[in-house]
């Protein structure tokens, strides 16, 4: 008898398990991920009623694969940029939220008597919301074309990466057992070092990468290759001292800056929600109800909790952002849920054993809570808001209003400001360039020589030679290269009194770079004297080959710029935000009736009070498009306006108007290929095609009749039909037999 592997039969009866509770949760329209979570309750250890898995631990490896794909999936939808892009409203919205649950999860903790270590993990748990639920249930109530969603997307991104710096942070405090000030920052400054290193050296690498095997790949090779990335950067990140999940996450991020994100997020989906539910499946394997049970009390506490604090939190960070109360209100009551992070969070306090067993079901059952109020409490965010109206006294609503306000001119930066942050922005990057280039080739290509080209001092020499021709360009960036030249003018020529600091800033650029050349020397020389030597020469050719550096610095500086942007600029849209409107991309559906209508017979702006700012057709861009430009099936449509205004033509995009089906509609498997047979009773007897009315009558056409044996293809419309016609009609199958009649 064939003997089957355990892992095999477990991941059967996980699939089938997770397979069933999800189509019952789908038809209850309730989330799939707590389907996950039930169905790894039904089959794991501690629900004796139905079969179980039998070896948990080949399941925690495959769940910790989940954890990977889930992560990179959410990199795909992350990308640096957008944070980049977000904006302080939603960056300050997320951090008083993500600081204030903290504290607050962490002081609930206590005053329950828990552990120290159970309560720093309880506020890390609560300080992250679930994308995942949240973007469901924007989906399903049609709320994502309103102004509070952007805040909120913009609140999940800065949380995206918040979550992976409080994971390394928790980590480091896990292993430690305490709060070590040195570690910490120790990390922090750890974690920042190599996610700029990634990042550059990833946007410089792959999108060339890929763009240069792009016709050599179908789609089985993109989805290898993106995967192989994927788990390459894992091993990285595993090396370095970083969680498996960061690497994945990092990765995902890169990827989401090239032109095939969109392809490469699609190819990966299926191997995403595969590996996604296996890992939902050994979250539910890992709840013991006896614990449920035995702590519904802090399950109900730490519920309310979530919910007020990240309305307090989440809405006080709003507020002080500068968004109207209205908007603070429905964001602070959008976040108000836990999610799959939550989870890898209170995972990865099991993994480590730093915290207590209870902690896990506990932030499974609050989850599982509070995705069932999301909708609702999204839902009625707004008669909130009119309810909290009415109770708050009017001088405060007005104060509120004038802050508001205050905050929606226009900023400009100084001529200093501009300086300075470009100058910090340099001297981080190319630092982090510069350190990673001497660590490499000190560790590894010194080594390398010694023992396979050469070794002694010939070796040193051409270790030496090697690194300071990588440095070079960077450290010409970093030392000698000139910045923002028009705001260094200014200060120079217009206001004499600064000069001294600018001077004093060139002079700290050059020590830096002096500095890392020495970093350098001091790695392959014994003594200073030799090192300041070789420091000597090195900086002589940088002043002799300064030009040639800077070209070349200059290509690769482009090259990086192109990478970033390439995605896009294509798509580049005019930021105009007004007053309380904003903008919205609405897709013109192939049904809709505005399809072949001009702008001007539309008018838009009269009837419905909103502005077509730009009509993206395919890869042409037209920005305001004139009054006699046509609306074709899938243009891409920028539109703004209010939340009520864009909420009343939003329907008109997509055709909604024509969700009742009239007599010219009907579904699509009716159409198909019918033949009849004429005779002299038949309706149509005796007459010609075009005369017949069966285009009318039976929304069909005829494409073929058999005639005495002959087959006449594709007749023409003035044949007569005669007796014993067999007629072959594609049309309606529903009215085709009424020319039978």
């Amino acid at each position: 008898m064939t003997h089957l592997p355990v892992l095999i039969s477990d991941l059967g009866l996980i699939l089938a398990a997770g397979g069933i509770t999800t189509i019952i949760f789908k038809k209850i329209k309730q989330p799939l991920v707590l389907g996950y979570i039930i169905a790894g309750l039904l089959v794991g250890p501690h629900f004796k009623f139905m079969p179980t898995v039998a070896d948990s631990a080949n399941i925690t490896i495959w769940a910790e694969i989940g954890v990977i794909f889930l992560l990179f999936s959410l990199g795909l939808e992350f990308s640096f940029k957008k944070l980049v892009k977000v904006g302080g409203s939603s960056s300050i919205t997320a951090l008083v939220e993500i600081i204030g649950m903290c504290l607050i999860g962490y002081f609930v903790g206590r005053l329950m008597g828990w552990k120290t270590m159970d309560s720093i993990f309880l506020g890390a748990v609560l300080s992250v919301s679930s994308t995942t639920i949240i973007i469901r249930a924007f989906d399903e109530l049609g709320v994502k074309h309103k102004k509070f969603a952007t805040l909120v997307f913009g609140a999940l991104i800065v949380e995206d990466l918040a979550a992976i710096l409080i994971m390394v942070l928790l980590t480091t405090v896990a292993v430690s057992q305490q709060f070590e000030g040195a570690e910490m920052i120790v990390s922090i400054l750890k974690l920042s070092f190599f996610l700029i290193l990634w990042f550059l050296g990833g946007i410089f690498i792959i999108p060339s990468f890929l763009k240069f095997t792009k016709k050599l790949m179908n789609d089985e090779m993109l989805l290898v290759v993106s995967l192989a990335l994927c788990l390459v950067m894992v091993i990285l990140a595993v090396k370095v001292g970083f969680s498996p999940a960061l690497g994945a996450f990092i990765m995902g991020s890169i990827l989401a800056e090239t032109t095939q994100a969109e392809k490469i997020e699609h190819l990966t989906k299926s191997v995403k929600d595969l590996f996604g539910a296996i890992f939902f499946v050994s979250v539910g394997m890992l709840i013991d109800p006896k614990i449920l049970l035995a702590y519904w009390q802090p399950i109900l506490i730490i519920t309310g909790v979530t919910i007020v604090g990240k309305l307090i939190t989440t809405g006080s960070g709003a507020l002080l952002s500068g968004q109207p109360l209205k908007t603070s209100v429905q964001t602070g009551l959008s976040l108000t849920q836990i999610g799959e992070f939550s989870f890898i969070i209170a995972t990865l306090g099991l993994t480590l054993k730093a915290t207590s067993d209870f902690l896990y079901p506990i932030t499974v059952a609050v989850s599982a809570v509070t995705t069932f109020t999301t909708p609702y409490l999204i839902k009625y965010s707004e008669n909130f808001y009119n309810l909290l109206k009415k109770i708050l006294p009017q001088k405060w609503l007005d104060a509120i209003s004038r802050y508001s306000n205050s905050t929606e001119g226009i900023t400009t930066l100084s001529d200093w400001k501009i300086l300075l942050r470009s100058y910090i922005v340099n001297t981080i990057t190319h630092s982090v360039i510069i350190i990673a280039i001497v660590v490499l080739t000190t560790r590894y290509l010194h080594p390398f020589i010694t023992k396979n080209i050469t070794n002694g001092t010939n070796g040193v020499i051409i270790s030496i030679i090697v690194s300071f021709l990588i440095m070079a360009p960077f450290l010409w960036a970093l030392s000698i290269r000139r910045i923002e030249k028009t705001a260094y003018s200014h200060l120079w020529l217009n206001k004499k009194y600064t000069r001294g600091p600018l001077i004093a800033i060139e002079v700290f650029r050059i020590a830096l770079g002096v500095f890392f050349v020495g970093f350098l020397m001091y790695g392959f020389f014994d003594t200073w004297v030799a090192a300041g030597i070789a420091l000597g020469l090195i900086v002589l050719v940088m002043v002799i080959f300064s030009r040639k550096l800077q070209n070349f610095y200059e290509r690769m500086e482009n090259r990086f710029f192109y990478n970033l942007n390439a995605r896009e600029a294509a798509k580049k849209q005019p930021e105009i935000l007004p007053w309380d409107t904003h903008l919205l991309e609405l897709t013109v559906a192939p049904e809709s009736k505005l399809v072949g209508q001009t702008l001007i017979d539309l008018a838009v702006r009269e009837k419905y009070g909103i502005n077509i700012a730009m009509i993206e057709r395919g890869k042409i861009m037209i920005p305001t498009p004139k009054a006699n430009e046509r609306l074709y099936p899938n243009d891409k449509v920028l539109v703004i306006g209010t939340d009520d205004q864009l909420a009343s033509v939003k329907p008109l995009f997509e055709g909604d108007h024509l969700a009742a089906q009239d007599e010219n509609t009907f579904p699509k498997q009716d159409m198909s290929l019918q033949k009849i047979v004429i005779n002299s009773k038949s309706p149509i007897f005796g007459q010609t095609i075009r005369n017949s009315g069966i285009r009318e009558k039976t929304q069909g056409l005829v494409v073929g009749i058999e005639r005495n044996g002959q087959r006449i293809l594709n007749p023409d419309s003035n044949l007569v039909f005669e007796n014993e016609d067999i007629v072959w009609i594609v049309g309606n199958n529903k009215r085709i037999p009424e020319l039978l009649k």
